[in-house]
C-alpha cells in the first residue's frame, strides 16, 4: 500500500531514473528547479509544500561528480529547511565510496568525508546501490540501505538462455560476489588475477584461475570506468577457449575511449543498470540498460510504510 505523505524529487544527476521511480510508485516527481550561475555556483529551489512529509531525493553522484554531490547536499538542506518530516537521500551511484580507507600516507578517506557532509546537511537515511566498499555504510551516523542489483541483472541474463555459462570475477577481491552470481545463475566460476600498480584507472590481467574452454563467459563487477579491465579479461577468456564473452556491471561510468574499447572487444553485450545516466559519451549498441527503478521504488514504498526491506536482498 502506498504511503499517503511521501513525495519524490530528482536532482539533475538522476532525472530519468527519478521519473521512472516515481512512475513505479504512481506519483509525479515533486516540482523543483536548479540554476547554474556563470561562475559555477548551484542554486536549488523546492517548488511545492513538503511540510510534515517524508521526502525522497534521487540524485546520483556521477558526471560531474563534485557538482552532483554538492547539489545533493543543497537539496537535502533545502528540504529540511522546508520542514520535511524526513529526508531520505537515494543515491543510485555513490562515487566516493571508492575512497574507503587510508591505504597510503597523507591521503583523505573521501567516503567518510562525504558521509559526514550528508549527515551535516540533514539527511535522515541513505538508500544506495552496490557500494564499491560495503563498509562505507559504517561511515554514516544514520541508516543506510545498500541495495543489490544482482537479482535484476540476473533475471535479464537468465532470459537470454546463454549456453554453458561460466561467471568470471575480474579479480580475486570480487570472487565472493561472483559466487553469488554463479549461485543465482547455477553456473561455475573463474577468477581473473588483476594487478593494479597506480591510480591510472587501468589494470593488467596476469592469470586466469578456472576453466572457460568451450563455455560462454560472463564477466561481473560492480562498476567500470575505462572498460580496460573488462576488455582485457574478454580477450584472455577468448584466448583460453571461451566461445563467447558477455559482461555485467552495476555502474557503467564509461569515460574517454571506453566505448571504443567495448566496440573493438570480443564482448557481445555489456549489461548494466540505469544508476548512471550522465555519461559524457553516447553508449555503444553493445550496452544494454536494465532499469533498477522498480527496485528503488519498492525500497521507498517499504521505507515509507515502515516495513522491512530485507526481502530485497534475497
Amino acid at each position: 500500500m502506498q504511503a499517503p505523505d511521501i513525495i519524490v524529487f530528482a536532482g539533475s544527476g538522476s532525472r530519468n531514473l527519478g521519473r521512472a521511480i516515481a512512475n513505479n510508485l504512481g506519483l509525479e516527481l515533486g516540482a523543483s528547479e536548479l540554476l547554474r550561475f556563470s561562475e559555477g555556483n548551484l542554486f536549488v529551489r523546492v517548488l511545492e509544500n513538503v511540510r510534515g512529509r517524508d521526502v525522497f531525493i534521487i540524485q546520483g553522484t556521477a558526471f560531474p561528480a563534485n557538482d552532483n554531490f554538492m547539489e545533493l547536499l543543497f537539496w537535502i538542506d533545502a528540504l529540511k529547511r522546508a520542514s520535511a518530516a524526513s529526508v531520505t537521500a537515494v543515491i543510485p551511484y555513490f562515487s566516493y565510496a571508492k575512497g574507503d580507507k587510508k591505504d597510503e600516507p597523507r591521503v583523505s578517506i573521501r567516503g567518510r568525508v562525504c558521509a559526514d557532509a550528508i549527515a551535516a546537511a540533514g539527511a535522515d537515511r541513505v538508500v544506495t546501490l552496490d557500494l564499491h566498499a560495503p563498509q562505507v555504510q559504517g561511515f554514516f551516523s544514520m541508516p543506510v540501505d545498500d541495495l543489490i542489483s544482482l537479482p535484476v541483472l540476473c533475471e535479464t541474463i537468465a532470459a537470454r538462455n546463454l549456453h554453458d555459462l561460466v561467471v568470471v570475477a575480474p579479480d580475486a577481491g570480487y570472487a565472493k560476489k561472483a559466487r553469488l552470481w554463479a549461485n543465482r545463475l547455477q553456473t561455475p566460476t573463474a577468477i581473473a588475477d588483476k594487478r593494479r600498480v597506480d591510480h591510472s584507472e587501468s589494470a593488467e590481467i596476469v592469470e586466469l584461475i578456472g576453466s572457460v574452454e568451450g563455455r560462454t563467459a560472463l564477466i561481473v563487477d560492480d562498476f567500470t570506468i575505462s572498460a580496460g579491465t573488462l576488455t582485457d579479461a574478454a580477450r584472455i577468456l577468448i584466448e583460453r577457449g571461451a566461445t563467447k564473452v558477455y559482461a555485467a556491471v552495476t555502474h557503467a561510468l564509461l569515460t574517454g575511449s571506453a566505448m571504443e574499447r567495448i566496440d573493438n572487444s570480443p564482448i557481445e553485450c555489456l549489461f548494466t543498470t540505469d544508476s548512471v545516466e550522465t555519461q559524457p559519451a553516447k553508449l555503444s549498441e553493445k550496452v544494454e540498460i536494465v532499469s533498477v527503478a522498480g527496485l528503488f521504488a519498492e525500497a521507498i514504498r517499504r521505507i515509507a510504510n515502515r516495513e522491512s526491506i530485507s526481502v530485497l536482498f534475497q
